[in-house]
């Protein structure tokens, strides 16, 4: 589990993507308010606010 939210993660912070807005495109993976929406829903599960166990630093 811990290696998909990794690779989730990669894709994420790698490529903005998609149309963001007052004209301006991003490069190459996932974005826009998708990419956006799932980095607030994997932070939150996290954090464990999603039902999932919180990671303990």
């Amino acid at each position: 589990m811990s290696t998909l939210v990794i690779l989730v993660l990669i894709i994420l912070l790698i490529g903005g993507g998609g149309y963001y807005g007052h004209r301006s495109y991003g490069t190459t993976g996932l974005g826009g308010v998708l990419g956006l929406a799932l980095v607030v829903v994997l932070v939150l599960w996290l954090l464990g606010a999603l039902g999932g166990s919180p990671i303990r630093v």
